[in-house]
């Protein structure tokens, strides 16, 4: 990873046993990822990327360690699916690119049990997991937005081309 450091390193870990050296693969993961259309819409905007640049690898990893810990972590999240926006940070896509996003998809893609408190293990796995999307990112171009094709001028048609035409065409002339 560019950033240097596996998560669990970067959180303080020493070691990471669990669910780090079950997936430590995660060529497998993202390629089971890769076969669920709706985790594979998910990329970087031009915005994000931008973001991603001016901020850093390791601030946008600092973000995500938040993230995890306030939404993630807790062992009953009362907005569980739904904690998670789906824009917004670059962090936030990458959850949901790779089913980190609730403890429902944590549970279904990364076997890690929902009702009970992610371990400082877990957490530094799902930060891993978003790291390594967000690296692979880098090399995929940026999503055109609507934000971005909206300041596009407007083609205006003529008299000729516009099949509705008026209710008064004396006026127009």
């Amino acid at each position: 990873m560019s950033f240097g450091l596996p998560a669990f390193l970067f959180l303080g870990i020493k070691e990471c046993r669990c669910y780090y050296s079950e997936m430590a693969n995660l060529d497998v993961l993202f390629e089971r990822l890769s076969r669920s259309s709706f985790r594979r819409r998910f990329r970087l905007g031009v915005q994000e990327q931008q973001y991603l640049a001016n901020k850093g690898m390791e601030t946008i990893l600092e973000h995500g360690k938040d993230f995890i810990a306030q939404r993630l972590a807790p062992a009953e999240i009362p907005n569980d699916g739904k904690q998670t926006p789906c824009k917004g940070h670059p962090v936030f896509l990458a959850q949901h690119a790779t089913g980190t996003c609730c403890r429902g998809c944590i549970e279904k893609w990364h076997r890690i049990e929902a009702g009970k408190s992610l371990s400082q293990e877990e957490q530094a796995y799902i930060l891993d997991v978003i790291a390594h999307w967000l690296d692979l990112q880098k090399e995929v171009p940026p999503k055109k937005t609507k934000a971005a094709t909206l300041n596009l001028p407007k083609k205006r048609k003529s008299k000729a081309e516009d099949v509705q035409g008026s209710l008064f065409p004396e006026i127009e002339k």
